[in-house]
């Protein structure tokens, strides 16, 4: 590939396009002005402003959140794994029917794999603007968002519906639902009661890895993070490594599948045969398969990043190996 053509599969921080009215929670005090970023694949929006950066199927989505202090992502959940890594500021990330089963903070460059089947909602609680980025199982991303009843209920007040067929109207833009489209119904009480509530006790040892801790175990080779046989053991149809300065290697080699390199710390200078590109932290980059390619950081200092690709698992419920 020439570096043009390697170019295009790579989406610069500074180029990511938001979307504001992506959720049905878009006009909810507390949580109105957070952005969503749809980095690769098709996402979850509701919204049909949301723009995609890169169409190509990998086998699961790459997506970003970003909120200012004090905003909050209402509680949803998916039928397929999500995973968020801080990219900066510091966070809250909150679970149960409403929102008080259990809670967990994470700082920059740790990373959470939430269990499937439980409602979860996030609130930047730092001083200043901060991101986060996101790993959603599936090509389709599960079909969608499945919202906390209380979510669609606010959201009516402030003028947004959404439709069984997933797409929000704009009651304060003259919005209606097209006929035949009925309301997204709510999900009924014995739905509701077959979902497990949590604790934070059980949550945390199986589902949360901290960023110095895989720097530590990064020290020789890459750390698998999530995966069979990873720190945090799961197979959710994608496999998350990390790489340190450390455990990084100038040797070539490639996957039959495209794979992701994100990095959180430093900048790094991917190669292949016919070019190389610097990538910083915030930037995305996917990487075609069977194209051999090295990664490894291209100035001093701290340097790490986080590597997805997609296996064989099929993408649904959290594994329970």
């Amino acid at each position: 590939m020439t570096p043009q053509e390697m170019e295009a599969r790579i989406v610069r921080y500074g180029d990511l396009r938001p979307c504001k009215t992506a959720f049905i929670d878009a006009h909810t005090p507390g949580s109105d002005q957070k952005e969503n970023f749809t980095i690769i694949g098709g996402g979850v929006s509701e919204s049909p402003d949301q723009h995609v950066h890169i169409s190509i199927p990998h086998g699961f989505n790459i997506g970003a959140a970003g909120q200012p202090p004090k905003c909050r992502n209402s509680l949803h959940d998916h039928r397929t794994a999500e995973a968020f890594f801080v990219l900066s500021g510091r966070w809250r990330f909150f679970w149960g029917r409403w929102g008080k089963a259990g809670e967990v903070v994470l700082e920059e460059g740790d990373i959470f794999n939430i269990p499937t089947g439980i409602f979860r909602g996030f609130e930047n609680i730092g001083t200043d603007c901060g991101m986060i980025m996101a790993i959603l199982g599936g090509d389709d991303a599960g079909g969608g968002v499945m919202w906390a009843p209380q979510v669609i209920e606010d959201a009516a007040e402030h003028g947004l519906v959404l439709g069984e067929n997933g797409k929000l109207y704009d009651s304060k833009k003259q919005q209606r639902l097209p006929e035949g489209v009925k309301p997204m119904p709510l999900m009924s009480a014995e739905e509701l009661a077959k979902r497990p509530e949590p604790t934070t006790a059980e949550v945390l040892p199986n589902h949360v890895a901290r960023y110095w801790d895989l720097v530590a175990l990064a020290d020789r080779k890459p750390v698998t993070v999530i995966g069979e046989h990873g720190v945090l053991r799961d197979r959710p149809g994608f496999e998350v490594s990390f790489v340190t300065r450390a455990s990084a290697s100038d040797r070539m080699h490639k996957h039959d599948r495209p794979s992701v390199l994100m990095p959180v710390r430093g900048h790094w200078r991917v190669s292949w045969d016919g070019g190389s590109a610097v990538i910083n932290p915030g930037d995305t980059m996917s990487v075609p398969e069977n194209l051999a390619h090295s990664a490894v950081p291209s100035m001093t200092g701290e340097a790490s990043l986080y590597h997805i690709v997609a296996t064989d698992d099929p993408a649904g419920p959290s594994w329970k190996g």
